[in-house]
């Protein structure tokens, strides 16, 4: 699990021109929730921000106005639609030990079988419970030597020690589909040819 220090700041301004404002100074603001504490409002870097998220289900160790030192998980990131710059991120509030919800990467390897087989994913992230500073980075399924109509259910991925599922046993991850789409007959048969 990865584990980021970034040095933020809380705001006391709020509205659309503070956080432009913020946003002007490659800063982003965003809130940090949880464990029945009132939300606190934090101004954070753009550039550490963005470096840490790219991993997923980053912890991020937040050093609040240099006094106090708190753990949170991303738990929603807003991006500019056109330009994808960091516009507002929640952070949930995390201890060390604690159990949280988290969504982990899908990850298929091996080769399907031969004769164009195509994967879809129906679920490209695993809802899991892991403890907070044990999250997996990703889950890896393999998917070798399956054909058209296999699936892999949430139950059949084996995971970490530690980490159980967030969702039904039974729900679909990834199912194998044939790549040649079947003609379909056209309405009406021969009958519609002969007149």
């Amino acid at each position: 699990m990865a584990e980021v220090k970034i040095a933020v700041e809380t705001r006391t301004e709020f509205g659309k021109g503070a956080a432009r404002r913020i946003r002007r100074d490659n800063k982003v603001p965003g809130v940090l929730y949880g464990h029945g504490s009132d939300p606190l409002h934090l101004t954070l870097p753009g550039h550490e921000l963005l470096l840490a998220l790219r991993t997923s289900n980053v912890l991020i160790a937040l050093d609040i106005d240099g006094k106090t030192n708190e753990l949170a998980i991303p738990k929603s990131v807003q991006r500019d639609p056109i330009k994808g710059f960091l516009e507002h991120v929640d952070l949930q509030l995390v201890t060390r030990g604690e159990t949280v919800s988290v969504e982990i990467p899908v990850q298929a390897e091996g080769e399907l079988a031969p004769g164009g087989f195509l994967l879809d994913y129906v679920l490209d992230a695993l809802p899991v419970e892991a403890e907070a500073t044990h999250i997996p980075q990703q889950v890896t399924v393999s998917v070798a030597g399956l054909e058209a109509g296999a699936s892999i259910l949430a139950k059949d991925i084996t995971l970490p020690s530690g980490v159980k599922l967030d969702v039904e046993g039974d729900t679909v991850v990834l199912q194998v589909l044939s790549s040649q789409a079947e003609e379909a007959p056209a309405e009406g048969g021969d009958e519609a040819a002969e007149a």
